[in-house]
């Protein structure tokens, strides 16, 4: 299995290979993907911004997620995940970038604020691209760390999986 440098580094070498820069939208990772994107060398060349987007407030003015879909689905939720990615395709990230693709991560990473719908360990991912956005639920284990290390080795995976051939 790869590492999170490992990944990071093949993602950069992938994304470069194809002219694409990379956006992001983080809620319970708290900037821990660009983080890992960023300790790449080079890595201007693909990554463009990201957000940290924690608070529900943030959430609404920084990406458009609408308070309607977080007051009915919650923060941590497909829903929200999508709205965060389309809000970096039309409103946040990839509006104001040069970017071809957004990921954003909202979930709960513990010890608190779990439920028995929402567990702590719930993650929830949107990723855009093509003006497609997909997303995704997982569980993960652990725990406050090991969780938010998770989701990040989940992106980077993700994406190194999904890119388009050159």
């Amino acid at each position: 299995m790869l590492t999170i440098d490992e990944l990071a580094n093949a993602l950069g070498a992938a994304l470069k290979a194809r002219g694409f820069k990379l956006a992001l939208a983080e809620s319970c990772t708290g900037g821990m993907v660009a983080q890992v994107v960023t300790s790449v060398a080079g890595s201007s060349a693909w990554f463009d911004r990201g957000f940290v987007t924690y608070s529900n407030a943030a959430k609404i003015e920084m990406l458009g997620v609408r308070a309607e879909t977080l007051e009915k689905f919650g923060a941590v939720s497909e829903e929200t995940a999508s709205e965060m990615a389309l809000g970096c395709l039309k409103k946040g990230a990839l509006k104001n970038s040069h970017s071809q693709i957004a990921v954003s991560v909202t979930g709960i990473a513990g010890p608190d604020g779990g439920s028995a719908d929402k567990p702590v360990g719930t993650v929830c991912f949107g990723f855009a691209f093509n003006g497609q956005i997909t997303t995704v639920t997982q569980n993960f284990s652990g725990n406050r760390q090991q969780i938010r290390q998770q989701a990040v080795r989940f992106v980077l995976a993700s994406l190194n999986q999904t890119l388009p051939p050159l």
